[in-house]
């Protein structure tokens, strides 16, 4: 037996993290995450994070606060590293039309006015980190790029712990090389959006299984393997494989804790998340949903749409509308290939059960 699996669950994350177990929840962003889940998760013994990427800043120390308030546990905030450009997208009054007549047939069944079109269309990410360091979470994360430079060494300056997101060997050595504490190295099994910021992403989709090992022979980080993880085969497979821990998104989003809307929620355990896509059509940047009426009829499209941000904002009053109504044929159902495996229960059984499982698969005796 390999001396990784007779520490289980002891590895460089606990240690570095102060965790019980090495596992992580995976961050959700669009108001899909919520204090309740994070503490949960943390005081069960792993790492309860919080996606504030659509937060304004303000409310960032607001979040901070109120999961401090509701656990002593170690806890992550994830933030959204902007790509080039992404702030300063403005389609032209022409195209702005056309990508509404695109959606028009869904706002108006909904009965829902057009989206106001205030630029810009995400909040500030410089004043986001600000408030973040500002608030003292015990652990930052970040996803889509490589963290600012002053934002890596304060965090060090004030004992925040880091995290980031690779989806290739190369990104993963970027990170590195940058002084990102921890390293997840998320495979396009994974549900959400795609990390990809140092090529395309459509030249950046590695399956998990094969990442994970890459990447735990190229960096001297911890590697936190992401994608397609939803029970203790998987994360038995992952530590096989190099990995010093695991992060779990879909397994999590099912938990009662989870802020997904009820139709989200029922949907992971519909027997049709057995069939996941990669679609533009929600977000205009690349993301693994369960198919339903509103991504098939855009398939076709998704060439014509526009990018990030601007795609998220237009579609944000559906994707709003069809969580208040469960509405699932609209919804933005985000989930990974491994989303048939989530159960509903709670966010501690999930962990107990991570944790049976994760023995279990290893072959180490029971208590």
């Amino acid at each position: 037996m390999p001396a990784s699996h007779r520490s289980w669950p002891r590895s460089r994350v606990t240690e570095l993290l102060g965790l019980r177990y090495p596992i992580v929840q995976g961050p959700f962003g669009g108001g899909a995450s919520s204090a309740r889940l994070v503490a949960a998760v943390s005081d069960a013994g792993g790492l309860g994070s919080f996606g504030a990427n659509t937060l304004e800043p303000a409310d960032v120390g607001a979040v901070v606060a109120d999961v401090r308030s509701r656990t002593a546990a170690p806890f992550a905030v994830n933030l959204w590293v902007p790509q080039p450009g992404e702030r300063e997208a403005r389609p032209t009054e022409a195209e702005l039309a056309a990508h509404l007549q695109r959606l028009r047939p869904y706002l108006d069944e909904l009965g829902l006015p057009d989206p106001p079109l205030a630029w810009p269309f995400t909040p500030d990410f410089d004043r986001q980190v600000e408030a973040l360091l500002e608030a003292r979470p015990p652990v930052a994360s970040f996803v889509m790029g490589i963290p600012p430079a002053e934002a890596l060494a304060a965090a060090r300056r004030l004992g925040i712990a880091t995290i980031a997101t690779a989806t290739t060997v190369e990104e993963a050595l970027a990170l590195d090389a940058a002084g990102v504490d921890l390293v997840v190295a998320s495979g396009s099994d994974a549900g959400g959006h795609r990390g990809a910021f140092l090529r395309p992403v459509d030249e950046s989709l590695v399956g998990t299984f094969s990442l994970v090992p890459q990447v735990a022979d190229a960096v001297s980080a911890p590697v936190i393997a992401a994608g397609g993880i939803a029970d203790g085969r998987g994360i038995a497979a992952a530590l096989t494989l190099g990995a010093d821990g695991v992060q779990v998104g879909t397994t999590f989003l099912a938990c009662e804790e989870s802020g997904a809307s009820a139709a989200h929620r029922q949907a992971l355990l519909d027997p049709a998340a057995q069939t996941t896509m990669l679609t533009r059509a929600y977000s205009g940047r690349l993301g693994r949903a369960i198919p339903n009426r509103f991504l098939r009829e855009l398939r076709a499209r998704e060439a014509e749409l526009p990018p990030y941000p601007v795609q998220s904002h237009l579609t944000q009053p559906i994707r709003r509308a069809a969580a208040q109504r469960g509405l699932a044929e609209y919804l933005n159902l985000w989930a990974g290939q491994a989303a048939a495996l989530a159960r509903a229960r709670t966010a501690a059984e999930c962990v107990r059960d991570l944790v049976a499982e994760t023995g279990r698969a290893l072959g180490l005796p029971t208590a």
